[in-house]
């Protein structure tokens, strides 16, 4: 049954036996401490001196002058 709720609750239950019922909580709040929220949603000024935005608009701007089309053939 992967990919259904019940399934998913099965999943959920079955993890909650193995590892404690604080199981999901314990890989949130890992995740949370490893998270200094920086890249593209910081606002502070970073070793390049652009924010997490500006940075954000070079990136992509590089990503589209990339082209994954071919050239038009007469």
């Amino acid at each position: 049954m992967a990919g259904t709720k019940i399934g998913g609750r099965k999943a959920a239950a079955t993890n909650k036996t193995k590892y404690g019922s604080s199981f999901y909580a314990s890989i949130g709040a890992k995740g949370g401490r490893k998270s200094k929220t920086g890249g593209f949603a910081s606002d502070k000024p970073g070793a390049d001196g652009l924010t997490g935005r500006e940075r954000a608009r070079i990136a992509g701007s590089r990503g589209g002058r990339i082209s994954r089309r071919t050239k038009a053939s007469k």
